[in-house]
């Protein structure tokens, strides 16, 4: 291993996690392994970031960061989690893969945006139907069903609806948004799964129904078999998407854990919302995670994780978690 390896972490307004995983990184004292606030002063093409591996927590929304990841990784930086898969990922798409690889996931559709978008007129969706065929798509989906944005976003923008009529006033509202209908499932239990490096996991009981600073206070915790189960599906979920730090969510029906959100790359990790317990777990878990990836890392080469699914179209033999 040679000597003096960064490990660089990207944020934005969150600190707690940020400043807790850099002294965990600095305490654990890894030979010739510090971490730091990632620091850009300019960006070069196909130069070197500086960093060995790079902690991503804000490109989602700040484009200028995604550019700056992609050219660090070219250079060799590991970046966790990886950007060009990220840039390319969104829900619906992850749904689909889900059922394909046996995970239980709601029944659930794509919508076109009920606003044109931006330089597109009428004639530029000379392939689409008008109407689309509304009585196969609600018999699908059935009612109450859910309707939200199909690139994620947080609770923003997320729609109960109880009938067609309920949903074509509510789609009415979405703008330029591509939006997804999906099944609602009646659940009895519910459970946030921090997944790090595709192997360590964290399964919380989570009540989204509560307040938002209480929705980790849940009155119920899982069997060992359910444990074990909901594990099994968090790992088969994150080697098929190659996500290195992700959230998966699990709502409990009829015995069977459903998958209803895995596209989670900068998940909450705030001590205020996950509480205490939450929290060191997932700080010390990420910083030695961070520091086997620096451990690893060579100079030069592709340090990024990719997942199964693209594995699969090239050739390559799957990574373990199923």
């Amino acid at each position: 291993m040679s000597a003096n390896k960064k490990i660089g972490i990207l944020y934005g307004r969150e600190r707690s996690f940020p400043m807790a995983f850099i002294e965990a990184v600095n305490r654990k004292n890894a030979a010739g392994i510090t971490a730091e606030p990632v620091r850009i002063d300019k960006v070069i093409q196909a130069e070197d970031s500086g960093y060995a591996v790079i902690v991503d927590r804000i490109s989602q929304d700040v484009p200028f960061y995604r550019a700056w990841l992609k050219n660090a990784a070219l250079s060799g930086a590991a970046v966790i989690n990886n950007p060009f898969w990220w840039s390319a990922d969104e829900k619906f798409f992850n749904s689909g893969l889900a059922e394909k690889i046996g995970v239980p996931v709601p029944k659930t559709v794509i919508l076109p945006s009920r606003e044109l978008p931006p330089d597109t007129s009428d004639q530029s969706f000379s392939n689409l139907a008008f109407p689309l065929d509304w009585e196969t798509i609600f018999h699908y989906t059935g009612f109450p069903a859910y309707m939200k944005p199909f690139a994620g976003g947080g609770w923003k923008n997320v729609y109960k609806l109880h009938n067609a009529e309920e949903f074509y006033q509510r789609h009415g509202e979405t703008g330029q948004l591509v939006m997804l209908l999906q099944e609602e499932i009646v659940f009895t239990e519910y459970y946030r799964c921090y997944c790090i490096g595709g192997k360590y996991v964290r399964v919380m009981p989570y009540e989204p129904r509560n307040p938002h600073h209480l929705r980790y206070s849940a009155g119920f915790s899982p069997s060992a078999e359910r444990l074990q189960q909901m594990e099994e599906i968090v790992l088969r979920l994150n080697a098929w998407l190659g996500y290195d730090f992700n959230t998966v969510e699990l709502a409990i029906r009829d015995g069977i854990p459903y998958a209803i959100d895995f596209c989670n790359p900068a998940p909450d990790a705030e001590k205020s919302s996950v509480g205490e317990d939450n929290f060191q777990w997932v700080v010390e878990t990420a910083a030695d995670y961070a520091i086997e990836r620096a451990v690893n890392h060579r100079p030069g080469v592709d340090n990024l994780t990719w997942g199964n699914y693209l594995r699969a179209s090239i050739g390559q033999q799957p990574l373990s978690g199923q």
